[in-house]
C-alpha cells in the first residue's frame, strides 16, 4: 500500500526548509562503445526531464538542477566505475542516472552507489541478475528485466511459425542472461535452439562464429548482441555467407543505423524492444520532438522517466540524500495518486509540495514491480524498405 506523502508544511517542521541550491544529477551512460548511435537520444531523454523540473522553479525551496555526464563504454567495468568517482567524489551529484549496460551497472552498483550511498536508476540494464542484487535499496530500473524480454521474444517467434532458431549473443552479462531466459521461454513452448554461442565485440572476421551457427542450422538467428558492434558484425557475416536469411533483433540491436548498414538483406527481420502505446508515449514523443530529438529511439522514454523518478522522489524526501530519496521511488512511480504524464513534472511537484499523492505513469507506463523494476510494455517491429516499422504492442 502506498503511505500518503507528508504536506511540505508538515515536513519542514523536522527537516527545516529546503534551501535552494543547484543539485546535481549524473547521466552516466556508454557515450562511446557499442551503443553509442542509441545513447544521445537517451541522454537527451533524461536530460530534458531535468531541465523542466529545473525551469519550473517549483522544486526544492527554488533549487535548480544540472546534468553532468559520465561516460560507462557500455562494457569497460573500470572506465564506468571511474566516471561514476568522478561524479559522487568530484561532482557531488545527488543521483545517477544509469548505468546503461547491465555488466558496467552492476559494477557501478556495487563499488561506487553502494559505499556512498548514492541513488541509481537505470533506463536499460536489463540483466535478470540485478534483480536479485545486493543494492542497500538503492537501485531502480525503468526498463523490464530480460526475463521478461526472453518471453516476449518466445512469443513472437513461435507465433510467426519458427520451430527452431540459433542464437548468437555478446559474451557478458546482458547477452548471456537474455539468451538463457529466452531458450527456457522458448523451449517451453515447444521450440528449439539449436545452438548458442557467445561472440566477442570488436572482431574484424566473425566467419567462424557464423560458421559453427550455420552448422547447427535454424530457421532464424537470434541476435542478442549490440547495434554498433559484433552483433551487427554476426549479421555481416550471416548476410555475406548466405548462413541466415532472417534475425530476430531485441533491444540492444534497436537503431536505424543496423538497418542503414545492413541494407536490404534486413529487410524481413524481425525483433522487440521495450515501448508501450500509452497516452504517456504519445506525450514524450511531441515534447521530444520539440526539443529536437526522436523519442521513438530505444530507451529514450526510459530514460525521461528514469530522471523524473528520482527528482519526484527527492521533492517527495523533500531530500537529496540517497537513502532519502529511494524510499519514495516505489511510492511515487506507482498507484493511488493522481496521474502524472510527460511534460507534467511542475504539476506533480505542485501537488506533492501540497501533500497530493501522485502515481507517475511518464512516457512508458511506469509500474515498478519487485525490488524496484518495470513491469514491462513491449513493441514488435519488423525492417520494412530499410524502416523499422512497427507490428504491435505487447
Amino acid at each position: 500500500m502506498k503511505r500518503l506523502l507528508l504536506a511540505t508544511a508538515a515536513t519542514a517542521l523536522v527537516a527545516g526548509a529546503a534551501q535552494a541550491e543547484d543539485v546535481k544529477v549524473g547521466v552516466l551512460l556508454g557515450f562511446t562503445g557499442p551503443l553509442e548511435t542509441t545513447v544521445p537520444n537517451m541522454a537527451a531523454g533524461a536530460e530534458l526531464a531535468i531541465k523542466e523540473v529545473s525551469d519550473s522553479g517549483k522544486f526544492m525551496g527554488g533549487s535548480t538542477v544540472t546534468p553532468v555526464r559520465g561516460d560507462t563504454t557500455c562494457v569497460d567495468a573500470a572506465a564506468a566505475q571511474s566516471a561514476a568517482e568522478r561524479l559522487v567524489t568530484s561532482e557531488k551529484v545527488a543521483g545517477i542516472v544509469g548505468g546503461d549496460c547491465s555488466g558496467v551497472t552492476g559494477a557501478v552498483l556495487q563499488n561506487v552507489a553502494r559505499p556512498n550511498g548514492v541513488g541509481m536508476i537505470s533506463p536499460s540494464a536489463t540483466s535478470p541478475a540485478l534483480s536479485t542484487a545486493e543494492d542497500d535499496g538503492l537501485f531502480f530500473r525503468t526498463a523490464p528485466s530480460d526475463a521478461r524480454q526472453g518471453e516476449i521474444m518466445a512469443d513472437i517467434l513461435s507465433e510467426r511459425g519458427a520451430k527452431e532458431v540459433a542464437v548468437t549473443y555478446t559474451n557478458n552479462d546482458y547477452g548471456k542472461g537474455m539468451a538463457d531466459a529466452f531458450a527456457a521461454a522458448f523451449a517451453a513452448k515447444g521450440g528449439k535452439v539449436t545452438l548458442a554461442a557467445p561472440h566477442e565485440d570488436g572482431k574484424a572476421d566473425y566467419s567462424a562464429e557464423v560458421g559453427a551457427l550455420a552448422s547447427a542450422g535454424g530457421e532464424v538467428l537470434v541476435v542478442a548482441g549490440y547495434v554498433d558492434q559484433g552483433g551487427k558484425g554476426m549479421i555481416q557475416g550471416a548476410v555475406d555467407s548466405g548462413a541466415f536469411s532472417t534475425f530476430f533483433l531485441p533491444d540492444g540491436m534497436y537503431g536505424q543505423s543496423l538497418a542503414d548498414a545492413i541494407g536490404e538483406p534486413l529487410n524481413g527481420s524481425y525483433g522487440s524492444v521495450p515501448g508501450t502505446d500509452s497516452p504517456g508515449n504519445a506525450k514524450f514523443l511531441e515534447i521530444a520532438k520539440a526539443a529536437g530529438f526522436d523519442g521513438s529511439t530505444a530507451y529514450s522514454g526510459e530514460s525521461y522517466d528514469a530522471a523524473a523518478l528520482m527528482l519526484l522522489s527527492m521533492a517527495a524526501a523533500n531530500s537529496t540524500g540517497g537513502k532519502d530519496w529511494s524510499a519514495k521511488v516505489m511510492d511515487v512511480a506507482n498507484a493511488p495518486g493522481e496521474q502524472v504524464f510527460p511534460g507534467e513534472l511542475a504539476k506533480a511537484l505542485e501537488l506533492i509540495a501540497a501533500g497530493t499523492d501522485i502515481d507517475y505513469v511518464g512516457a512508458t507506463a511506469v509500474e515498478m514491480i519487485g525490488a524496484g523494476e518495470s513491469a514491462g510494455n513491449f513493441r514488435e517491429y519488423e525492417v520494412k524498405d530499410g524502416k523499422l516499422e512497427t507490428v504491435k504492442y505487447r
